[in-house]
């Protein structure tokens, strides 16, 4: 019988690899070749108090087509459309493997085209935002959702109010700030991940703009928490960023873990992420160590 804890023998002989993107980090387990990654197995894999411990967990399986495509948790065993920074992690892994220096997998959006952009740098096509309201989706229809009728605090004073609304594959709600520093994010998120007006949740956002080419962002992951980086909220911060004439097309996003560089690229209206992969660990589940 194998010595793996009850959640795990699911994965009894599948590979996987730690790793992180900024410091947004991920379990990816390889299911190309048999195992199952259910929402028990996930949340063990996802516990900062276990042995692993991360933001996303991530299943490579094979598509209809015998491709490869991925499959993501949150660490409270939930589904995620998207995850920008475990995209290039997987996209590194796959061209590890094969030997290419750009290639094509899929997602649970869709799928992503990845390339390498230097040492352990990847960039991933991101594909177009979702900017209407039915297609991010929001509970109630509106015309503009570079603002929209969200407030913390009192109504007549409210501390933060009009959010922009955007979808990158999930849907993102970003408040822009003179200060990421001093917002209390670990207790507004929880609360706007959950606002009625977002039918299937939120990522939580504060966004500065430091300069034209400069944002820094904080992000409260739906599902996950207070998380070092989210590739999906710079992205979201930068596009929502320009809509509302703060930054240039390109910016470079500083988030707690570390540095992205987003360019919402005009011609194609692609969003496109480059940033760091970083390797810690790698093995079998069940092998002996």
């Amino acid at each position: 019988m194998s010595d793996l804890p009850p959640a795990l023998r699911v994965l009894d002989g599948c590979p996987f690899w730690q790793m992180d993107g900024a410091g947004n980090d991920f379990v990816i387990v390889d299911l190309r070749r048999g195992g199952e990654l259910t929402r028990e197995a996930a949340q063990y894999l996802g516990d900062r108090e276990g042995p692993f411990g991360c933001d996303q967990i991530i299943g490579l399986v094979l598509d209809e087509t015998g491709g490869t495509t991925m499959i993501i948790y949150n660490t409270d065993g939930s589904f995620a459309g998207a995850c920008g920074n475990a995209s290039r992690c997987v996209g590194w892994l796959l061209m590890e493997e094969t030997g290419e220096s750009e290639l094509t997998f899929g997602s649970p959006s869709g799928p992503l085209y990845a390339t390498r952009a230097g040492d352990a740098q990847i960039t991933v096509d991101m594909g177009e935002p979702k900017l209407g309201w039915e297609d991010i989706p929001l509970a109630e229809e509106m015309n503009d959702t570079r603002y929209i009728d969200i407030k913390l605090g009192p109504i007549d004073k409210p501390v933060l109010w009009g959010p922009s609304a955007i979808s990158m594959g999930n849907p993102h709600c970003v408040f822009f700030v003179a200060d990421v520093d001093t917002q209390a994010l670990d207790r507004f998120g929880p609360m706007i991940e959950h606002h009625p007006l977002y039918p299937e949740g939120a990522n939580v956002s504060v966004a500065q703009a430091v300069d034209r080419e400069t944002l820094r962002v904080r992000t409260w992951e739906r599902g996950v928490g207070l998380t070092q980086a989210c590739g999906t909220a710079a992205c979201a911060s930068l596009v929502s960023a320009v809509r509302r004439r703060l930054t240039d097309r390109k910016a470079t996003v500083h988030m707690p873990g570390g540095a992205l560089i987003i360019e919402w690229d005009e011609a194609t209206n692609h969003v496109f992420k480059t940033g760091p992969i970083r390797l810690s660990r790698q093995g079998v589940f069940g092998a002996v160590a």
